[in-house]
């Protein structure tokens, strides 16, 4: 492929993932504003807030849980973030003796309490081992939220919020969640510990 050729791919790709974020804002503003006041309320009232995933998904909810473990955008007290799964010996023990599709829930019912958010990321909206943690920890009183493309799937049913990014395409939905995220960290940084 020449340079003018990949140039022109960028070029395409990268203005799709743009025109994508804005209709994205067009269509699930309030549902993204209320994603982040449902986390801020759950650190401001000591609970904690869990992501799970599935892959890049997996990768999305570790980014995201480091900088609100770490920082975001200047220092301040950490936050109580955790990523289900994040344990490879527990991840693989419950794998093993109870099955792939336990590797989220099974650690929900052994920490999530009432008042805690649980947050699912999958592009398909279907991922059983993500609605499974979801389901449980809406049985114990968290607050679920589910992070998908734009079809309505298994995770409506198992989240009190979902956002819903507007493409069937897994590059641009797990671009959209991650840049959602981003933000997230920032109105929990800036509500939080004010400068």
């Amino acid at each position: 492929m020449s340079n003018e050729k990949i140039i022109a791919e960028f070029k395409r790709q990268l203005a799709d993932s743009a025109d994508l974020k804005r209709k994205l804002l067009e269509t699930q503003g309030e549902t993204m504003a209320a994603i982040a006041v449902a986390i801020v309320d759950a650190f401001k009232n000591g609970h904690r807030v869990y992501f799970c995933g599935n892959g890049g998904s997996f990768t999305d909810a570790h980014h995201i849980v480091g900088e609100l473990v770490g920082r975001y955008m200047y220092d301040r007290p950490a936050l109580p973030a955790f990523v289900l799964g994040a344990g490879v010996a527990t991840l693989t023990a419950i794998g093993n003796d109870y099955g792939y599709d336990q590797i989220f829930s099974r650690e929900v019912r052994g920490c999530v309490q009432a008042g805690d958010v649980v947050v699912g990321l999958s592009t398909s909206g279907n991922s059983k081992n993500v609605c499974d943690a979801l389901q449980i920890a809406q049985g114990i009183g968290a607050f679920t939220i589910g992070m998908a493309g734009e079809k309505k799937a298994r995770i409506d049913d198992v989240s009190d919020l979902v956002l819903h990014v507007p493409s069937t395409l897994t590059p641009r939905i797990q671009e959209c969640h991650i840049a959602v995220g981003h933000v997230i960290c920032d109105v929990v940084e800036q509500t939080l510990f004010p400068k």
